[in-house]
């Protein structure tokens, strides 16, 4: 048995006090200050920092945004001078796609490296656009012995970047002809560069540690290799626009991977940068754009058989007039490729719209080989998705942060999404990561069933 994948996870408070979603509303001039006032026997020990007001009335006192709305105090206090509120400032957070709650659970993974629980448990819809119309398979979830988070049953998380042969060749002696170079990263999903965030140098050396720590890569451009530790180095994957890379020769051989935006001269760069450094895995960064599945087909006869698609920052199509969730164009690029019967010799990294850990295991479903995620990084630094413009004041003071800091909260985060991806595996009685692509029949989907339900009614 391989040994076992762990994620460093060190808690590491917020610089500021966190945006929560619930506050309680109290009468205090109603209260009689008991000693056993049910409040303090709150099970998340949220009211510890009102204590010192409980003892004197006139010490000052931050409003309560902790809550988890279990609601045991507010129906446990004698006089029912409790009620449960919803923070305002909470509901100001993020946008349509990055939604309050999301941002929350994510300041929360960061901070300790956990799966976030809520005393109230989960009051959301049960469908939506995007991948909150997937539901997965949790068929195996009543088996004890998936229990892949607490140690008793070893799930496997590490996925391939780079072709796997159709078949094995061997030279006119018998002798093993050579294969392409191929990479294991033991989580599926890469470190990437942010859409936006304030002017930083500490960002993409805390981006850089924080995959070193995971074991995974990190997506860089090329001046911001210089913030890498000499040990980092084999951690990095620098971007390269057009022919950028021959300014660069030196660190060519010396990273496993590298990726180049896609353009007119994708094909002729990548066989340069194989020619240079034959040790190479080369992957062509290309935008989710309507005719994106003839691009990856168009690559992958021309040798390039690493393909990162990047969606918007909301996991749509770039440039289309209606434009389609990521989910859906994965699907369809996954079945051509199953249709051509290359499927294996090409790896799919996937990114725009990852926004939680379970989007990871449905992009994965959808027939993405494994994930690359930037804003949810910023995100664990306590970005709160401004709507304003990014460039200027960051309300999170992100440009001051410091690289340890920054790098072991992306790790805690990372650590929370790989404990997650676990349960999903588990529950689906899975035991491989890599088993899990292109299983869409360990999915439900929202369309696909309503479609079979009430497609007749439309003729």
């Amino acid at each position: 048995m391989p040994k076992r994948y762990h994620v460093p996870i060190v808690p590491v408070p917020a610089r500021f006090r966190r945006v929560g979603k619930y506050g309680t509303v109290d009468w205090r001039e109603d209260c009689s200050r008991c000693k056993n006032c049910v409040k303090l026997q709150c099970v998340y020990g949220v009211y510890q920092s009102e204590n010192p007001y409980n003892s004197d009335p006139s010490s000052p006192i931050e409003p309560l945004f902790d809550c988890r709305a279990c609601l045991s105090c507010i129906q446990g206090c004698a006089k029912g001078l409790l009620s449960l509120s919803i923070n305002p400032e909470y509901l100001t957070l993020g946008d349509d796609y990055w939604r309050p709650d999301i941002i929350a659970a994510t300041w929360e993974q960061a901070e300790t490296g956990r799966i976030p629980v809520s005393g109230a448990g989960y009051r959301g819809p049960f469908s939506g656009p995007g991948f909150d119309s997937i539901w997965t398979d949790m068929s195996e979830i009543v088996r004890p012995t998936r229990d892949g988070i607490h140690g008793r049953e070893y799930i496997n998380t590490s996925v391939d970047i780079g072709p796997k042969p159709a078949h094995l060749v061997f030279g006119p002696n018998g002798e093993p002809g050579k294969m392409e170079p191929l990479l294991e990263v033991p989580i599926p999903v890469l470190l990437d560069l942010p859409p936006w965030g304030p002017p930083s140098d500490a960002i993409p050396g805390a981006r850089i540690a924080a995959a070193a720590a995971l074991g995974t890569l990190s997506i860089v451009r090329p001046n911001e290799v210089a913030a890498a530790e000499p040990e980092h180095v084999s951690s990095l994957v620098p971007l390269f626009e057009g022919l950028e890379f021959a300014e660069h020769e030196s660190l060519l051989r010396r990273v496993r991977m590298v990726e180049i935006a896609d353009g007119p001269d994708t094909l002729s760069h990548g066989a340069r940068l194989r020619a240079s450094n034959p040790d190479l895995v080369v992957c062509a960064r290309v935008r989710l754009e309507p005719a994106a599945m003839e691009r990856v087909w168009a690559l992958c006869q021309g040798g390039i058989k690493v393909i990162h698609l990047c969606a918007d920052a909301e996991g749509r199509e770039i440039g289309a007039e209606r434009p389609r969730f990521a989910k859906d164009v994965l699907r369809n690029i996954h079945g051509r490729l199953v249709q051509e019967g290359v499927r294996d010799e090409v790896t799919l990294i996937a990114s725009g719209g990852i926004a939680l850990a379970e989007h990871v295991a449905k992009a994965i479903i959808c027939g993405a080989d494994l994930v690359a995620v930037g804003l949810p990084l910023m995100i664990a630094l306590g970005c709160r998705v401004c709507s304003g413009d990014h460039n200027g004041s960051c309300p999170a003071d992100i440009q001051t942060i410091d690289v340890p800091y920054a790098a072991q909260r992306m790790v805690n985060l990372m650590g929370a999404w790989h404990s997650q991806l676990i349960e999903v595996l588990g529950a689906m009685g899975i035991r491989e990561v890599r088993r899990l692509r292109g299983e869409v029949g360990r999915a439900m989907f929202q369309e696909d069933l309503e479609r079979e339900a009430f497609g007749d009614l439309g003729r």
